[in-house]
């Protein structure tokens, strides 16, 4: 089975993925993930991504998709892949197409988690991290022992940049901008699920089962 996943910061769309890679038996295909390994790994595609990292530009739509047609050709994904963070934009999505075409494949299903907007912004802006061990807290749904202290070591706990309120509503206009016209672009493919993203990550597991039936 062939799985794109959709959804804006915080709905949660990387946990699922996860759980469907053990589910399904099949890769988690993140785009985040191949970039930096092809670097590493100092592919003719990986260097090209590189030059651009280096210059803290964004790496072109085109090496990106050369980066992960690469990635899907490898026997691991003969089964099935779940693509995680990619694609971002329509040109992606077209590409994207594209590069399935000439891969002989087509996509089955794309599952879209939804979760209303200030939802995402309590969540995002409710996370902890420990200064110390590094350790995950969130003020309302995991909060810690001791207010502001780390339950593991007991340094104190701070509130990362990304997760500020100005931030986290900046990302999500970009999501809103680039990404969420891929609802409509694989609605009309016939290809869209949309998963009620809110609730415990059990119960959002459950509706994505049985969204791919």
């Amino acid at each position: 089975m062939r799985l794109i996943l959709l959804g804006p910061p915080g709905a949660g769309k990387g946990t699922q993925a996860k759980l469907l890679t053990g589910r399904l038996g099949i890769p988690q295909v993140s785009t985040g993930d191949i970039l930096r390994q092809a670097v590493a790994h100092g592919t003719e595609l990986g260097r090209e991504a590189k030059s651009f990292m280096d210059r803290g530009a964004l790496v072109p739509d085109e090496v990106v998709i050369g980066i992960i047609e690469e990635r899907l050709r490898k026997p691991d994904c003969a089964p099935g892949y779940i693509l995680d963070g990619f694609p971002r934009t329509l040109p992606q999505a077209e590409a994207l197409a594209r590069a399935l075409t000439s891969l002989h494949a087509s996509m089955d299903r794309v599952l879209s988690v939804e979760v209303p907007e200030e939802d995402l912004v309590k969540r995002l802006t409710g996370r902890r991290v420990c200064r110390g061990c590094g350790n995950m807290y969130h003020v309302d749904t995991s909060p810690p022992r001791k207010a502001g202290r780390c339950d593991t070591c007991g340094d104190s706990l701070y509130q990362r940049d990304d997760d500020k309120e100005e931030t986290i509503r900046h990302r999500l206009r970009v999501y809103k901008e680039q990404t969420q016209p891929l609802v409509a672009y694989y609605e009309r493919l016939g290809l869209l699920e949309r998963i009620d993203g809110r609730g415990t990550v059990e119960e959002i597991s459950q509706r994505v089962h049985r969204a791919l039936g």
